[in-house]
């Protein structure tokens, strides 16, 4: 099939229709669609979508499968490099990593839709029963992961496969870290991800939950009881806020907060799911990434009337991908640019009824590459608004990184890890993800559990 053929746009919800439901807002591909994109691909003898993927999936190995109607073999493919492709299918941002780096792009065509292909095969499998790989032989040897998110989820299922005993501390009370309780249902069901908890879990990985790392069970305790290797993939949980005056109103909410009530509370579902959520009629977002739309979307479908996105910059600098502005857009959220709050106002109740807003204009860049907004002198507006949702971004808790003795830290709290290996200033201690780098993506949290599996493969094996 000729590379000339457009790229096969993915099936979705009508927006009018699922800004009232939690549903999931692509549909997938079909097989015939699946057929038609994966005939786009060159087959380069040089792939460098390759070298964009950060755990390292043989992108031209699978899609070439698909090519030959072999859906079973792509998914073996795919399952060698990369246990968690339904989500990576549905939350990876391709269009910057191996979308990115593909040939297509470069000669001014549309990139192979990489991502929506891997979502395609992993659904397909997960459909018809996954197939567990060969049982490897023990190596008699122990590994703890602390935090059940995307990077430990990863070390743990690459160790298992390695053929170590590997037991994951989750300190909620379900695993899956930020794509049970940070990712909503409409971009991520929860029944995909707890598929790929179980597979995990079937290549004999042992979880527990409800144990806090750094308090209820220390790093040196797990020493103690015998594990010879430690990985850290607890994330970066502890939201920022903006410390204006009047943000402890009742309706301010952290995003953490919000969506966590959202998403793994299931809010959206009370009184049949035992947490409520507080939602005003109009609500603003401060920020302007993935989380942040994310937020704005959930509000409209838990009944917001109007739902914003306030942000200091412009369009062209904010950090969500395309698509999920596209679709927030589509859904009816309003983009109010160049503006910030400076103050929550509330009344004798302590309830907020309204916000005042600095406007700005866009200065030269700062450390970011981004230009840097400015205050326009006396350019305050006050805001009539009834909920907010500051998504400002979020930094590691400081349970763990303060009851290891000897763990080196960032000024801002990050532990210190090679980034080759996630090798800490603790021997027999590894970390990765976004206790490491800070709030980053699903796919980079992964990439470093991938490398500090086998940077504890080699430390053990010595």
């Amino acid at each position: 099939m000729s590379n000339e053929v457009a790229r096969v746009a993915m099936p979705a919800q009508n927006p009018k229709v699922r800004r009232g439901n939690f549903s999931e807002v692509a549909l997938g591909y079909t097989e015939e669609m699946a057929l038609e994109e994966a005939g786009r691909c060159l087959n380069c003898r040089k792939p460098q979508c390759v070298l964009g993927c950060p755990v390292e999936v043989d992108i031209p190995g699978f899609i070439g499968k698909i090519k030959e109607r072999d859906f079973d073999g792509a998914a073996k493919n795919l399952k060698s490099k990369n246990s968690l492709p339904a989500i990576c299918g549905r939350v990876c941002p391709q269009e910057s990593q191996c979308e990115a780096q593909c040939i297509l792009l470069k000669a001014k065509k549309e990139p192979i839709a990489v991502g929506r292909l891997e979502r395609f095969i992993a659904d397909w499998e997960m459909a018809r029963g996954v197939e567990m790989p060969p049982k490897p032989e023990s190596k008699g040897k122990k590994v703890a992961v602390l935090g059940a998110g995307p990077a430990g989820l990863t070390a743990a299922g690459d160790l298992a496969k390695a053929g170590y005993e590997v037991k994951i501390f989750e300190s909620l009370h379900v695993p899956g870290g930020v794509l049970m309780y940070g990712i909503p249902e409409f971009r991520l069901p929860k029944a995909i991800v707890q598929k790929e908890i179980d597979y995990i879990k079937a290549l004999g990985v042992d979880v527990e939950c409800n144990v806090i790392g750094g308090k209820t069970l220390l790093v040196d305790d797990l020493f103690e009881m015998g594990y010879q290797a430690v990985f850290i993939g607890t994330g970066a949980g502890l939201p920022y806020f903006m410390n204006n005056p009047g943000e402890n109103l009742t309706g301010v909410y952290s995003a953490n907060e919000f969506l966590t009530r959202s998403n793994l509370m299931k809010a959206y579902n009370f009184p049949d799911s035992l947490t409520p959520i507080k939602m005003g009629k109009k609500v603003a977002v401060i920020g302007g990434g993935n989380v942040a739309m994310d937020a704005a979307r959930t509000a409209l479908r838990l009944g917001a009337e109007e739902s914003w996105i306030i942000y200091r910059r412009t369009a062209a600098e904010m950090p969500a991908r395309a698509e999920e502005v596209e679709h927030a857009e589509e859904e009816g959220v309003g983009f109010k640019m160049l503006t910030s709050p400076v103050e929550f106002l509330g009344n004798e109740d302590m309830v907020l009824t309204s916000m005042r807003c600095q406007k700005y204009e866009l200065g030269e860049p700062d450390d970011s590459g981004r230009r840097r907004p400015v205050p326009i002198e006396g350019a305050i507006e006050e805001i009539p608004i009834d909920t907010v949702v500051i998504a400002i971004g979020q930094g590691a808790n400081a349970l763990i990184t303060g009851t290891t003795p000897g763990l080196d830290i960032t000024k801002y709290g990050n532990i210190v890890a090679d980034e080759a290996t996630g090798q800490t200033s603790r021997e027999g201690v590894f970390a990765g993800g976004d206790i490491v780098t800070g709030a980053a993506t699903v796919i980079l949290a992964m990439g470093a559990g991938k490398l500090a599996a086998r940077a504890i493969d080699e430390f053990l094996s010595k």
